[in-house]
């Protein structure tokens, strides 16, 4: 009975996929059942700019939301044929003295109440997924002038990211009536009003793209405070719950107005499945657990050792070189290019330096290894006359796609931004609610099934190795600096004898560092003894 109704479920699928309409008709379909792509995206189980990314061409559906999605296609074309949804669009008389449609009036911005992450207007974007840019106007929802435009052509803020509102602006005096133009003087010529140059306008546009999200940050943080009565715990608890579905909309609005397409569910290659549940990922991300050998805590001394915090390892790490396309295989170093990245088959050079934490980590077994692209561009550096601390790693086989090191930047800057300000602010919650989308974006982008937007385990990978190759890079230059790399843990634990203030700035920025707190011995400041020197 079983392999009957599995051959059935077949079929239907393939019966299905035969007649999968176009984008196009997608996008009909949906709007003349007046559904709205969040009741499309929670039947299939998936995100709203999923479904967008159906009906603009931008992506495929894929399983497990294909099917659903298909059924929903099938019912949705028997219910609305193509020459059932009539054109609503009036025509005009015929005439000379015909007078063009005006465009419709903005609602005032006294009278748009935001609700974060809400569902709203949808936002025009072109074949290629990317919001499309028109004339300035006033938003539709908020007031306030955006050159993004909603699907029927009035200005809208890209994902309906309206600013909240502020105070009524002052009322524009009526323009005084145009002098004809024989009453200028022939002497005086009229000022050209400068036009903003391309770069110009997309500038302004990132700013007020930034500072749209920006707001939606403050503006959940804020429901959630309200939600709640004044409990910060539960507020949080509720925050944190939200962090996927949040971040998601933010990394999806940072991505309407860039430059580079990427594939969300790539075929993978086995290298980047997980053998089982049990089983650990077979991709080595270079996890540092280093002890210098010359110092103890068992043995009585008095070196002084400051345990030290990198502030936001993981957030630091979006800045990476990641593959936005289809994996490709090559063997030997042909996927070795500074313009790819992805994942590799290497065996690494010797190290011979017991006193600096081993670049490629703490591993129980030598020979060859899959690591990401993050771990081989440190190994290269260092293998190069600048550092010279080791062999190149031979290359064995990669699977690579062009890549870019600023895919991630722009959501890096909105959280960082947002981070900052809390940190100004003394505003835990919003810190704590920032550090959960961060952290929880990188988690989940692999197979997880808490995110259902993405499927890019290498772009995990590579943002784990990237946080150990950066906290690498401040190891070596404290060692550089005369200090001692008493220890180095996961991402963000160093331990360094000497005033280590001369080599790092102290505070609780990203680039900065902070004294470790916390239990156990080997935190704060704390002296060890000397082994063996």
């Amino acid at each position: 009975m079983t392999e009957k109704l599995s051959v059935e479920a077949l079929l239907e699928e393939a019966r299905l996929n035969a007649s999968i309409p176009p984008p196009a008709e997608r996008l009909r379909l949906r709007e003349a059942a007046k559904l709205s792509r969040a009741q499309v995206a929670e039947t299939c189980d998936v995100g709203r700019s999923t479904v967008a990314n159906w009906e603009t061409g931008h992506s495929e559906p894929a399983p497990p939301a294909r099917l659903p999605y298909l059924r929903l296609l099938k019912g949705l074309a028997e219910i609305y044929p193509p020459d059932s949804t009539p054109d609503s669009t009036p025509v005009p008389a015929p005439g000379p003295a015909a007078d063009p449609a005006p465009h419709p009036a903005p609602a005032p911005a006294s009278a748009f109440v935001p609700a974060a992450f809400a569902a709203a207007p949808e936002t025009l974007r072109g074949a290629d997924g990317r919001a499309i840019e028109g004339d300035p106007g006033p938003c539709i929802r908020c007031g306030i002038e955006t050159t993004y435009q909603s699907t029927d052509g009035r200005p809208l803020h890209s994902g309906a990211m309206c600013q909240p509102a502020g105070p009524a602006a002052p009322q524009t005096p009526p323009p005084a009536p145009a002098v004809p133009a024989a009453a200028v003087p022939a002497s005086v010529s009229p000022t050209p009003v400068p036009v903003p140059s391309r770069p110009e306008r997309r500038a302004r546009s990132a700013a007020r793209a930034q500072a749209d999200t920006t707001a939606l940050i403050a503006r959940a943080v804020q429901d959630e405070a309200e939600r709640a009565g004044g409990d910060e715990e539960a507020a949080l608890k509720a925050l944190i719950k939200r962090a996927i579905p949040d971040v998601m909309h933010l990394f999806n609005e940072t991505r309407a107005t860039a430059r580079y397409d990427y594939t969300a569910y790539p075929a993978l290659p086995d290298v980047l499945k997980k053998p089982s549940k049990k089983d650990p990922d077979q991709i080595w991300e270079a996890r540092p657990k280093f002890h210098h050998p010359g110092y103890s805590l068992k043995v009585p001394g008095d070196v002084k050792v400051t345990a030290l915090d990198v502030n936001a390892a993981y957030l630091s790490a979006l800045k990476c070189w990641l593959p936005i396309g289809k994996l490709e295989h090559s063997t030997g170093t042909d996927g070795v290019d500074p313009k790819r990245s992805g994942v590799h088959l290497i065996t690494p050079g010797e190290w011979a330096h017991p006193h600096l934490p081993d670049p490629i980590g703490d591993r129980d077994e030598p020979g060859a290894l899959w690591v990401t692209n993050a771990t081989l561009r440190l190994l290269q550096r260092l293998a190069g006359p600048k550092y010279g601390l080791t062999d190149a790693p031979v290359v064995h086989e990669s699977w690579t796609s062009g890549a870019t090191e600023n895919f991630l930047d722009a959501l890096r800057k909105l959280l960082s931004a947002a981070r900052d300000e809390a940190i100004e602010n003394n505003d835990t919650l919003t810190l704590e609610y920032v550090k959960a989308m961060y952290s929880k974006f990188i988690s989940t982008m692999g197979e997880s099934i808490h995110n259902r937007e993405m499927v890019r385990p290498d772009w995990m990978h590579i943002i784990h190795s990237q946080a150990y190759a950066n906290l690498w890079g401040k190891a070596y230059k404290a060692s550089t600096a005369g200090l001692d790399v008493v220890a180095m843990m996961g991402t963000d634990e160093l331990h360094l004898t000497g005033d280590w203030r001369k080599v790092f700035a102290e505070g609780r920025g990203v680039s900065q560092m902070k004294i470790k707190h916390g239990e156990g011995k080997a935190t704060g400041e704390y002296t060890v003894g000397s082994v063996g020197r």
